[in-house]
């Protein structure tokens, strides 16, 4: 055997293994990272139960259900609209492994978008995965995915999106969820998810949606609660409650013409109250540095504090960063306050939900503390 062969075989083989290798890391990310369903879990339903041709793909996304003893009013939770938001994922995973319904029920989504956590944005240099430690030293691993629904799902994307309500967008637009609304049955896979969703809502008979989001600290909608006009007097009340308990958020109706968001066309479309839920994350923003890991779960950037100190942001920042517990305890804690308002106007329809996490005990504690270990 002669020397350039030996050397062929030797590249040859060196290409096939990085190929092998690619495809594994590839394909890895198609196998969801486990939720752990707590006590209050009464039912995994199937988003295609809503709309059966999303059955067998990897849109099909989990609805966990916790219904509660006495009647009352439905809520439904949205996380995992846009996969690299990762503070909205987790604040909906807390809420399944901890949360019972006393009266009403609980619908909960963690991976709205399912395609869009098997990818990464690309030329972003994000993690596929971080994790978080248990007080057994265990630890529970999440993905970062993206923005947008993964090309294998839906590709090609057209050169404009024509919105149902009339108005176009950008073709990638039609590949995020939260601009997809109300959806269109017989649409691109995007579209047909949103219009799952919507099905939900109505046959369902939901009252409430709340779509966890979290978004840059120079974007001035930040640490905000943006409402439907209907949701309004809901909406201004949890504000005030949140504040008397020392934490700052901000009012943000939703625009009458910025089409296809949640907080839009559900209230548009259904008779629910439809409100989004922005936290500040530095891993969002276009001033970080690196995208690790470390990034995603401590909040600490050099670039952010300097943009701090410069007075470029619309989020409070400073050397302890803004941490995923921090981010998750927000969202948590704003889910609680809209019960409360909830309960305050609509005593006919009482949405009564025990053991959610409080808002200090998740900053004392950190997230581990209220995730179950992987048996």
């Amino acid at each position: 055997m002669n020397k350039r062969y030996v050397k062929f075989l030797i590249f040859a083989s060196a290409v096939t293994l990085v190929v092998l290798l690619s495809a594994f890391s590839f394909t890895s990310m198609w196998k969801d990272p486990p939720i752990v369903p707590g006590p209050g879990v009464t039912e995994i339903r199937m988003l295609s139960e809503w709309l059966p041709q999303l059955a067998g793909t990897k849109s099909d996304t989990e609805v966990y259900v916790i219904k509660g003893s006495g009647d009352g009013g439905r809520f439904l939770l949205l996380g995992g609209t846009h996969p690299n938001e990762p503070g909205a994922t987790l604040a909906a995973v807390v809420m399944i492994e901890n949360v019972s319904a006393l009266m009403g029920d609980l619908y909960v989504i963690p991976r709205a978008n399912r395609s869009a956590f098997t990818h990464n944005d690309a030329m972003e240099g994000a993690p596929q995965f971080f994790s978080i430690e248990l007080p057994d030293g265990s630890e529970r691993v999440f993905r970062f995915g993206s923005r947008r629904t993964n090309p294998i799902s839906q590709w090609p994307d057209p050169t404009i999106f024509n919105h149902p309500a009339g108005t176009t967008m950008g073709g990638s637009e039609i590949s995020n969820l939260n601009r997809a609304f109300p959806g269109r049955e017989d649409g691109l896979t995007t579209e047909r998810v949103a219009a799952a969703i919507m099905n939900l809502i109505r046959q369902e008979g939901i009252d409430l949606v709340v779509d966890l989001h979290e978004a840059s600290p120079e974007y001035p909608v930040n640490n905000a609660i943006v409402f439907h006009q209907d949701a309004a007097e809901v909406a201004i009340m949890t504000q005030m409650m949140l504040e008397m308990e020392g934490i700052d958020i901000r009012l943000e109706e939703s625009p009458i013409n910025l089409r296809g968001l949640t907080h839009r066309e559900i209230g548009d479309n259904s008779d629910a109250l439809a409100i989004l839920l922005e936290v500040s994350n530095p891993s969002q923003g276009r001033l970080r540095g690196a995208t690790t890991e470390e990034l995603v779960t401590t909040g600490i950037d050099k670039f952010y504090l300097q943009a701090s100190k410069d007075g470029k942001l619309f989020a409070p920042y400073d050397e302890t960063g803004y941490s995923l517990d921090l981010r998750a305890a927000r969202h948590v804690a704003t889910i609680s306050g809209l019960l409360d308002s909830w309960n305050m106007m609509y005593s006919d329809r009482m949405i009564v939900l025990s053991d959610i996490p409080a808002y200090q005990q998740i900053l004392d504690k950190g997230l581990g503390a209220f995730l179950s270990p992987i048996s």
